[in-house]
């Protein structure tokens, strides 16, 4: 963004530059074919003219040459005045470019809402990042390494430079309109804190956080998180996994949940399905294996109870969500149906 600025203002100074060498030579040329001045006199006229500093003549002007000073002054007025102000704006802008750019991407994040928040952009806080974007979910991310800010801010990854602790920092990456938080940062301390101060200033928001000791886990939940992940526990299961059951393994591995155009797996929750002109009762009723291909693999009812491979007689009731598993184009076509997209 800061190149991208400077480049805009850069882009200014060279049309200012252009007008006044073209100014000059227009200069140059009147003189010269109207006044006959020699070449070294009319660039000399042209200079004074065009700079005002009140020389006099090299020769007495006749009418058609004071009408065409007159005509000289008035355009080297205005377009030496605008390239001052250029110039101006570009030695003050490169002092004050880091404000212009804070402004501008703080009243972006002003207008979200029912956003992500991710503390910290290391390995953990990239890859959530880059989720959320192939979902193109909104998000903001809070961090305290400025040059981690330079390289990767853009107007896809908006940033708060910050310590995602201070109550102050969550405010102005909208905290209390985010619908979720996600405490990436690498020392289980200050998981904790944020989440503490997360769940004071958004009761709502769904806190997820980071752990790197099994013995942080219950603390962060009982501080508010509703999901900690240990992110080297997952790891070491995956690895295992890929001993004893490898094929199986493999094919999850294979499963897409992220993009528009590879799905495998989708969530969705039952109240969409009752906007449909036909009232859906259970799982039978909605016959998404005839109509798209997909199957029913998982249900969550709205006391938050999961039920993996539910019976076709569940209840879809309101509040509720499917888990449904399909190929790329079946997911689509379950999408089109339902207008889920």
């Amino acid at each position: 963004m800061r190149d991208s600025l400077l480049k805009f203002i850069r882009t200014k100074i060279y049309l200012a530059v252009t007008l006044l060498f073209i100014v000059l030579l227009i200069g140059v040329l009147g003189f010269r074919v109207i006044s006959g001045y020699s070449w070294l006199d009319a660039v000399y006229m042209t200079v004074i003219t065009i700079t005002t500093v009140g020389f006099g003549e090299v020769e007495p002007l006749d009418d058609a040459s004071k009408i065409f000073t007159v005509f000289l002054i008035l355009s080297s007025v205005v377009l030496v005045g605008y390239a001052l102000s250029i110039i101006t704006e570009f030695i003050l802008s490169r002092n004050n470019l880091d404000d212009l750019k804070k402004k501008k991407m703080q009243k972006k994040i002003d207008k979200y809402k029912n956003h992500t928040i991710i503390c910290g952009y290391g390995r953990n806080g990239k890859q959530a990042a880059k989720k959320l974007m192939s979902y193109n979910k909104l998000f903001v991310i809070i961090e305290r390494d400025k040059e981690v800010i330079e390289k990767n801010e853009s107007d896809l990854t908006p940033m708060v430079f910050g310590n995602a602790n201070e109550d102050d920092v969550l405010m102005q990456a909208g905290l209390e309109r985010a619908s979720t938080l996600i405490s990436a940062l690498p020392n289980d301390a200050d998981n904790l804190f944020v989440v503490l101060s997360a769940r004071q200033l958004n009761r709502e928001a769904c806190i997820i956080s980071r752990a790197s000791q099994e013995t942080s886990y219950q603390k962060l939940k009982l501080a508010g998180a509703n999901n900690v992940i240990l992110p080297d526990r997952i790891g070491g299961d995956h690895m295992a996994s890929l001993v004893v059951v490898p094929d199986l393994i493999e094919f999850i591995d294979n499963l897409s949940i992220g993009g528009n155009d590879n799905v495998n797996i989708e969530e969705i929750a039952v109240d969409k399905l009752y906007n449909t002109s036909q009232k859906i009762q259970t799982i039978k009723d909605l016959d998404l294996r005839n109509k798209t291909g997909c199957t029913v693999i998982g249900f969550k009812g709205n006391d938050g109870e999961y039920i993996v491979n539910p019976e076709a007689e569940i209840e879809l009731i309101p509040s509720s969500k499917i888990i449904v598993l399909g190929r790329p184009e079946q997911i689509q076509e379950l999408n089109s149906i339902y207008d889920l997209d």
